[in-house]
C-alpha cells in the first residue's frame, strides 16, 4: 500500500509542477485560468488520497467546498474571458445603441 501511495503522490506532484509551468508560461489569460482550475483539481485529488490513506472523513466537506469553488471559477472565466459572439436572433448593437 505504501508503494501505491508513493506512486500516486509522485504522479500528483508531477501534474502540479506541469500545471504551475503552464500558469507561468501562459500564453493567454484563458490558458492560465484553466491551469488554475487543473491545479485545484490536483489539490483535491491529493486531499482525497490523503483521506483514503489515513481513513479520515473530515476532508469530505473541504472537497465539496473546493469542487464548488472550481465550478464557479470555471463559469466565471468562461463568462468574462471568452468574447461574446452575437446570436442570430439578437438585434445589431451598432454605433447608435
Amino acid at each position: 500500500m505504501t508503494a501505491v501511495l508513493g506512486a500516486v503522490a509522485a504522479v500528483l506532484f508531477l501534474a502540479a509542477v506541469c500545471t504551475l509551468v503552464r500558469i507561468v508560461r501562459g500564453p493567454s489569460m484563458l490558458d492560465r485560468a484553466m491551469a488554475l482550475d487543473v491545479l485545484l483539481a490536483v489539490i483535491m485529488a491529493g486531499l482525497g488520497v490523503s483521506a483514503v490513506a489515513e481513513g479520515d472523513t473530515w476532508v469530505m466537506p473541504t472537497l465539496l467546498a473546493l469542487s464548488l469553488l472550481a465550478f464557479v471559477g470555471s463559469v466565471a472565466v468562461a463568462r468574462f474571458l471568452v468574447p461574446h459572439a452575437a446570436r442570430p436572433d439578437e438585434p445589431d448593437q451598432g454605433a447608435d445603441a
